[in-house]
């Protein structure tokens, strides 16, 4: 009987278990697929003070396709037509790896480079930096309904 009971009670409450062990034990893992390593927790929590607006993200494309796109390709893809040359692909912007990055996070990539990309702090100015987040934003791939 004793093991009967039991086993009915692992059955019923080893999934509400194992799901809070998972969310609150690796909430801190699940953030880092979401944001690479290199990128500081102080980074991450940065909000983007530069309102997207139609005006301002047909300004900055301008940049996107001179400084990223050379890399990233037009569409975001990592297609670009240097990417080929790259021993590291570069990334997909339109996917989920970079989507799902926060603002912050990809401020501080962008800012700050990663090899192959190159720092772009010294080259574009805060809010041109801002305004690539927001435009990055607008790649993103949307599902087929």
């Amino acid at each position: 009987m004793l093991t009967k009971t039991f086993l009915n009670l692992t059955k019923n409450t080893m999934l509400p278990v194992w799901l809070f062990i998972m969310v609150f034990s690796s909430g801190k893992l699940i953030a880092q697929k979401q944001t690479p390593e290199w990128v500081p927790p102080s980074a991450i929590a940065i909000k983007n003070p530069v309102l997207s607006t139609p005006e301002s993200l047909k300004a900055i494309k301008t940049t996107y396709v001179t400084y990223c796109s050379p890399c990233h390709g037009e569409k975001g893809r990592g297609d670009g037509v240097a990417a080929a040359t790259l021993a590291v692909r570069p990334a997909d912007h339109s996917g989920p790896a970079v989507q799902k990055q926060t603002d912050g996070a990809l401020f501080y990539e962008l800012s700050e480079g990663h090899n192959p990309m190159p720092a772009y702090k010294a080259s574009l100015t805060e809010t041109q930096r801002w305004q690539l987040i927001n435009y990055i934003r607008t790649l993103a791939k949307t599902s087929k309904k």
